[in-house]
């Protein structure tokens, strides 16, 4: 093959292996609400409700009725907040009497899995904590490998002068290994925690189930919250940005 059309070969692939774990990267403790009817408390004061549609640039509420904007006499079917604005998200919230029976059936499926720890959901959070914790062992392998690529004759040329997208199918396959793993929380995965949090300088402590935790969130099942201004606490699951949120203690 010519220059050229190594070239557009590795522009595709790097390209391809890119779209797709992009298209992976959702939160995951987000993900667990998708199709479901949420609140959402922004750090303004402001409430949105609708259900929720979540992308890897972001995530939108579909409104179940249109929305007049009085103030600029519009109608509104939807709330869009984009990834980078989440540090601006206090808290998610599903009350579990806003869902349907066919809802509350697939929440109870979520449940089953953290209550009885079954023997496929430990060994795939062991598998994916193996990964995130041998993530940089991998990073220097895969420099390894490709640095011997380079000294093979035939691999050597088709990789010189295309380190740019050498570098971008290395980035994307490494990036689908980055996975929040602590040891202090894995333990307490489908057990009973209290959660702080601390929004405006008050500290709220609630207790419920610890199903899953990312980098940027924690998620807590069974818990009674109420939004800000009500007075009435439901039942809900919720889930919080770690930078307001922290587990403190385990529970019974």
């Amino acid at each position: 093959m010519d220059s050229l059309t190594i070239t557009i070969l590795f522009i595709i692939l790097s390209t391809v292996i890119g779209a797709f774990v992009k298209g992976r990267m959702r939160d995951k403790c987000i993900l667990s609400f998708a199709g479901d009817l949420i609140h959402i408390e922004l750090e303004s004061g402001k409430v949105v409700w609708g259900v929720l549609r979540l992308e890897s640039t972001g995530l939108e509420l579909k409104y179940k009725e249109s929305y007049l904007d009085k103030n600029d006499n519009h109608f509104e079917t939807s709330f869009i907040l984009y990834k980078n604005e989440y540090p601006n998200i206090q808290c998610i919230a599903r009350f579990i009497d806003d869902l349907d029976d066919k809802d509350k059936k697939r929440r109870e499926r979520f449940l089953k899995p953290i209550y009885y720890q079954k023997m496929l959901r430990k060994l795939t959070r062991k598998i994916r904590n193996f990964f995130a914790t041998v993530r940089d062992t991998v990073v220097e392998v895969v420099n390894i490998l490709v640095g011997r690529a380079k000294q093979n004759i035939h691999m050597g040329k088709m990789i010189s002068g295309r380190d740019k997208y050498v570098a971008q199918m290395q980035t994307g396959m490494l990036s689908s290994l980055n996975t929040a793993f602590e040891p202090i929380l894995e333990k307490y995965l489908g057990e009973k925690v209290v959660l702080q949090t601390a929004f405006d300088g008050n500290i709220t402590e609630y207790h419920g189930v610890l199903k899953g935790y990312t980098s940027q969130f924690l998620e807590i099942m069974d818990v009674h919250y109420k939004l800000d201004g009500q007075d009435e606490y439901r039942n809900a699951d919720i889930v919080v940005p770690r930078s307001v949120g922290v587990i403190r203690h385990a529970s019974e």
